[in-house]
């Protein structure tokens, strides 16, 4: 009998509650085992069957959780996912991974060396549209890409008083969705050659960053990146922007689930993930000898696959496929990307 691996879920705010427990419990191979909530009993209407408790330490000292889930806000990233792992869980931490390198490069180590999984939630690789372009790149629709632009504007003029907005190291924009697109630039383009970042504070009242101009450069003869996010856009233009030796390819909107998760679904619904034509991307491209315009029906996202392959990496049955070392990197060029915007130059990203 295959095993199941039992997850423990610490937080119940929005992150947990929204993108953690129903995609656990939509994986095969794993369960939501325990959620520790400090106060209210969401968690234990929604989840029944799960154990609740009131302090991490129950989380950690309990012998048959395999995996503990870090939902906490980013800045205490580093802190809960230290703690699980000297308590000898695998670990799921939610992006981004920490607030700086030396901190995930600690991580790492301590994972390494006590042989246990760590990643960190991507999920947006599993986005319809990011698997969709991934297709496209790979069955080289588009030939060699010369440039690209993930932009991700959203309209919220109100800056709030939550984590996200204050002023403390691992707040803001750039940390919260810019780490997204860095990871997608990573697993597509790979390690860029350098970076220019303008990152801007534009709200009312804002105190973290909300608004960022990255272009990532890969040298002669690659790809022209750029990444760009405003939250104070009434109108959002595409969001996926490439252009290739063969083609071009331009997507409006953004993969549904979150929106199905947020509106309470379970991620095991007919249909789950699938877009709507309206926003099924365009291609316009010379292909095998010829001439293709129109639509490309977008790939159903389905962020339950990253559970189900942390969960089979567990176990030994398949290799982990968001590795610490690679969201480590997005990280690190976030780091790398504030000190161009503080510098008001481009840096260059040394191997290391």
């Amino acid at each position: 009998m295959n095993r199941i691996i039992r997850a423990g879920l610490i937080g119940f705010g929005f992150a947990g509650r929204t993108f953690h427990a129903p995609v656990i419990t939509a994986a095969e191979g794993i369960e939501l085992a325990a959620v520790v909530q400090r106060s209210g009993d969401e968690a234990a209407v929604r989840y029944p069957k799960s154990r609740i408790y009131r302090d991490v330490g129950e989380l950690y000292a309990d012998p048959t959780i395999d995996l503990v889930v870090v939902t906490t806000p980013s800045t205490e990233h580093y802190r809960f996912a230290k703690e699980a792992l000297l308590a000898g869980k695998h670990v799921v931490v939610e992006k981004p991974f920490t607030v700086t390198s030396a901190e995930a490069d600690e991580l790492i180590a301590l994972a390494k060396g006590a042989g246990l999984i760590l990643s960190v939630y991507h999920n947006r690789r599993w986005d319809g549209d990011f698997l969709t372009i991934a297709k496209l790149l790979e069955e080289g629709a588009l030939g060699d890409i010369v440039e690209a632009e993930f932009c991700w504007d959203r309209y919220r003029p109100n800056a709030g008083s939550g984590w996200r907005n204050v002023d403390e190291p691992g707040a803001g924009t750039f940390y919260d969705l810019g780490v997204h697109f860095l990871d997608q630039a990573l697993c597509l383009f790979g390690r860029p050659e350098t970076i220019r970042a303008d990152l801007r504070t534009t709200r009312v009242g804002a105190k973290a960053v909300d608004a960022f101009d990255v272009a990532l450069g890969y040298g002669s003869g690659g790809p022209a990146v750029r990444l760009k996010s405003s939250l104070l856009v009434q109108k959002p233009g595409p969001r996926y922007i490439l252009h290739g030796t063969r083609g071009s390819f331009v997507k409006f909107g953004e993969d549904p689930q979150e929106q199905a998760l947020k509106a309470g679904g379970t991620g095991l619904e007919p249909g789950w993930g699938q877009e709507s034509p309206e926003f099924w991307g365009d291609l316009h491209a010379d292909w095998g000898g010829l001439r293709v315009t129109g639509k490309v029906e977008t790939l159903p996202g389905r962020y339950a696959a990253y559970y189900e392959n942390v969960a089979a990496a567990i176990v030994g049955t398949r290799a982990l496929q968001v590795l610490p070392e690679h969201a480590r990197m997005a990280v690190r060029l976030i780091e790398l990307g504030m000190q161009s915007d503080r510098e008001k130059r481009t840096i260059r990203i040394e191997e290391e």
